[in-house]
C-alpha cells in the first residue's frame, strides 16, 4: 500500500505519521512484504495505530514512544518493543527513558518480564550505536 493508493484522509495521516516513526525504509520494507491476505490487516493499522492514535496531538510523539514500550514489554511483544525502540532515534525518547520505562515494567509486570526486555534493549541500542558508525 502506498499514499498513492490511499483514499481516506485518515489513512494518508496514518502513512504519514507511521513514516516519521518508524522510518521510509521500514514502511517500504512492510509494504513490499504486505500481500493480498494481509493487506487488510496492514491499512486497519495504518488508519487505527498510526491515522487516529499515534497522530493525535495530546501527547508527544516521546511520550506515546514510552508508554508503547512499556506496553509492548509487559504484554511480551519483545519483537514489536524492539521496533519501537529503534523509533526512538525519530520520536526523541532516549535511553534513559527506555530504562525508566523498563524499570515500571520491573514493579507492574514483573521481574521476568523487564529481565528480558532490558536485554533486547541492550542489544538493540548497542546495534543502534554501531550503525552510527
Amino acid at each position: 500500500m502506498s499514499v498513492t493508493e490511499i483514499k481516506s484522509p485518515r489513512l494518508r495521516q496514518g502513512e504519514k505519521t507511521r513514516r516519521e516513526v518508524l522510518s521510509d525504509q521500514y514502511v517500504e520494507r512492510t509494504n513490499a512484504a504486505t500481500t493480498p491476505f494481509d493487506a487488510p490487516f496492514q491499512e486497519l493499522i495504518t488508519e487505527a495505530a498510526w491515522g487516529n492514535l499515534w497522530s493525535r496531538n495530546e501527547w508527544t510523539r516521546r511520550e506515546r514512544s514510552i508508554v508503547t514500550i512499556s506496553l509492548l514489554a509487559a504484554l511480551g511483544h519483545y519483537e514489536e518493543m524492539a521496533m519501537h525502540i529503534r523509533a526512538t532515534a525519530r520520536t526523541g525518547a532516549s535511553e534513559a527513558d527506555v530504562r525508566e520505562a523498563l524499570l515500571h515494567v520491573a514493579i507492574y509486570a514483573g521481574v521476568p518480564t523487564a529481565n528480558t526486555a532490558f536485554r533486547i534493549a541492550k542489544q538493540v541500542f548497542s546495534e543502534m550505536e554501531a550503525e552510527k558508525t
